[in-house]
């Protein structure tokens, strides 16, 4: 899939970049053959005005370009006069024919391609004058033109060829990036689900045996039970992190009294803190607002809180702090006494399923809670991250604040 996105791209950009060669290509020819049409019509109509005033070669005005010559013509259609220099005008024959092809025509303004000639028909009161005009210098620019045009069209095109794959692998990285995610993201919750559900099916047979007693069967029963629940935790988490990655469902943000969300967040954490002989301190400095969604906000401080309780060690304290370090930004901690986390740890710990310890699982932890997190933080323009030293584990979470 990743193969065919990156060619359709490719294929895109190539389309529109050889449409905007062949046009801006093809506008440079065009406009080159008019202004060299144009100049050598109007160099003959300024020799024209003057039928009986032809320069020599050497005494060219400043509108002269082109190699020309004239014909003058009687009233009778005779040949009356030539001149120009530039050509063997002793031919009466070729001179008869040239007349007889311009007045062939209806147009007072033609090329003869026979002759690689270009005329203009000046009618005069007495007689007429026709000036001729070599068109082999300006066939030549043009063909010149042509040449460098399509050299400058074949190196374009090798160029935006180049510079469209790398874009493509630029573009499409975010792309494959999400689709791995995605596959790991299925694999891992198969993985998850794949162990209560074998502990229901095994204990559901065991509990349909007539081998054991009634006792037994309870206990079966129980087991089931748990694992039943396991799973329903971790489909609600699941279930939390999909509407977290929604932004479409997003409820629009409106201003949030971080620094009370936050206090009010701790209250039902101080007796659960308690009873697992743990201490819960707070500094919360006042007045600090957000813009925000604030039910999702007090998840992120609710998801740190129970991380820092699961990850404390017996008798272990927690500090959450709020501060304002700088302005405009506003610093949320949650620091916890606990087994450091190892580098590979602070690397990993936001990823879906990932849990430093893997023991975790058995109280609940289903490595969802940090992604829900960081995802909601991500969605507010802010930022988490964790750290690790002098035996702490510290969660912070700056976000842009008024």
């Amino acid at each position: 899939m990743i193969k065919k996105l990156r060619f359709k791209f490719v294929l895109v950009n190539m389309s529109i970049a050889t449409l905007l060669l062949a046009v801006i290509l093809g506008l440079v020819f065009y406009f080159t053959r008019a202004s060299l049409e144009a100049e050598s019509i109007r160099m003959m109509q300024g020799i024209a005005a003057q039928p009986f005033h032809v320069s020599l070669p050497d005494e060219l005005g400043e509108d002269v370009r082109l190699p020309f010559f004239t014909i003058q013509l009687g009233p009778g259609g005779e040949l009356a006069a030539t001149g120009g220099g530039y050509y063997d005008l002793s031919d009466g024959a070729f001179l008869r024919d040239l007349v007889d092809t311009v007045f062939a025509s209806p147009k007072r303004l033609g090329v003869i391609e026979e002759y690689g000639l270009r005329y203009y028909r000046s009618d005069l009161p007495v007689s007429q004058c026709l000036v001729f005009s070599d068109m082999s210098s300006e066939k030549a620019t043009l063909e010149s033109l042509t040449r460098t045009c399509l050299l400058i069209g074949g190196l374009g095109f090798l160029l935006f060829l180049g510079v469209s794959i790398l874009l493509s692998r630029w573009a499409v990285r975010p792309v494959e990036r999400a689709w791995k995610q995605q596959r790991q993201f299925v694999a891992d919750a198969s993985h998850e689900l794949k162990t209560p559900l074998t502990v229901i099916m095994t204990s559901a047979e065991l509990a349909q045996s007539p081998d054991y007693g009634r006792e037994e069967r309870q206990r079966f029963l129980e087991g089931i039970l748990t694992m039943s629940r396991q799973m329903k935790g971790l489909i609600e988490e699941m279930l939390q992190l999909a509407r977290a990655d929604q932004a479409d469902t997003q409820a629009a943000f409106a201003p949030v009294a971080l620094s009370r969300l936050v206090s009010d967040a701790l209250l039902p954490f101080e007796p659960v803190f308690f009873e697992a002989g743990l201490a819960l301190e707070a500094d919360v400095a006042e007045d600090i607002q957000v813009s925000g969604n604030a039910a999702q906000l007090r998840q992120v401080v609710e998801i740190l809180l129970d991380n820092a309780r699961k990850y404390s060690r017996a008798g272990g304290s927690t500090q959450v702090s709020l501060s304002r370090p700088r302005r405009g930004r506003c610093l949320l901690t949650v620091a916890n006494q606990g087994e450091p986390l190892s580098d590979q740890a602070l690397q990993n710990i936001f990823k879906r399923f990932y849990r430093a310890d893997p023991a975790r699982s058995r109280t609940g932890s289903f490595g969802l809670g940090l992604a829900i997190a960081e995802t909601i933080v991500t969605r507010h323009h802010g930022r988490i991250w964790a750290e690790s030293r002098e035996g702490r584990n510290l969660f912070h979470v700056e976000l842009p604040c008024g």
